[in-house]
């Protein structure tokens, strides 16, 4: 299949139907449940109605979709990983959920149906498009007058600890990794201009805060770790990645509690309405 992308989001094409989107469907458990916490909240902030045709942006493998189709009258999840939405169609058989989609595209060009949505979620899926404004403008006329918008992002890498931790120690004194993209709605003023040019109002940010779960126990945290960050391990000589990963797995070990390895992280609750 030929997803139509916006050449701003190339390589996030590259990524997420490649090696990183392949990684995700592969662990997809685990990220659901290191973002556990935070998921209920998401559907809280929703609101999500027994009428309501909701659209996913950013929908991965569909566990923000399929809870939302649960509780509405239609849900639609999109994503760039053919991977993603393969897995997600797949969750959503099992689970038997028949008034749901999944279609891979790029949010920032994909055309969507004007007004044909009563509410549009992502979590942690709206931080990567090359040009923000023009995916914003685009997802809003999705929307009907009057519709909803509730979206969880991350605050700055530095309120994350669980992710600044592991670039820092990972890049082993080099240069951290360019592309902060994860955090690139952190500034609220930003996350306020971007949806009131793209049509929205009554734009609120709420700041939550929750520990990200990274496993069961030291070892296996660690794991998952080195297995995410295997390319900038892959950069080190032998002895210098063997350092990083012992000094992982002493900070991880510092994490470790009655639930398992944790660390802290901050993100924002995004809710606005689409003008009359």
């Amino acid at each position: 299949m030929t997803v139509r992308v916006d050449p701003t989001n190339s390589d996030q094409l590259t990524a997420w139907d490649g090696d990183q989107g392949a990684f995700w469907t592969d662990h997809a458990d685990r990220f659901d449940e290191g973002a556990a916490r935070y998921h209920e909240r998401l559907l809280d902030a929703a609101r999500v109605d027994p009428t309501d045709r909701v659209l996913d942006i950013g929908c991965g493998t569909g566990k923000s979709t399929r809870e939302a189709a649960r509780r509405a009258a239609h849900a639609l999840g999109v994503d760039l990983s053919s991977r993603m939405i393969e897995e997600a169609r797949r969750r959503a058989g099992l689970d038997g959920i028949a008034n749901i989609a999944f279609e891979q595209a790029d949010a920032q060009v994909h055309p969507f149906p004007e007004a044909a949505f009563d509410l549009v979620i992502s979590r942690h899926g709206v931080m990567f498009f090359g040009d923000p404004d023009k995916a914003f403008a685009n997802i809003a006329t999705a929307l009907r007058p009057g519709g909803r918008m509730a979206l969880l992002t991350w605050q700055p890498l530095a309120r994350n600890e669980f992710a600044s931790t592991f670039r820092t120690l990972f890049a082993a004194g080099k240069p951290l990794p360019a592309g902060a993209h994860p955090f690139s709605l952190g500034d609220p003023d930003r996350v306020r201009a971007l949806l009131t040019g793209a049509g929205m109002t009554d734009v609120e940010l709420h700041a939550v805060s929750e520990p990200v779960w990274l496993g069961h126990d030291v070892e296996d945290a660690l794991a998952f770790m080195t297995a995410r960050q295997a390319s900038q391990l892959a950069e080190l000589d032998e002895d210098a990645r063997a350092r990083v990963v012992q000094a992982a797995r002493e900070d991880i070990a510092r994490h470790l509690d009655e639930h398992g390895v944790r660390y802290a992280s901050a993100a924002w609750i995004v809710q606005a309405v689409k003008q009359p």
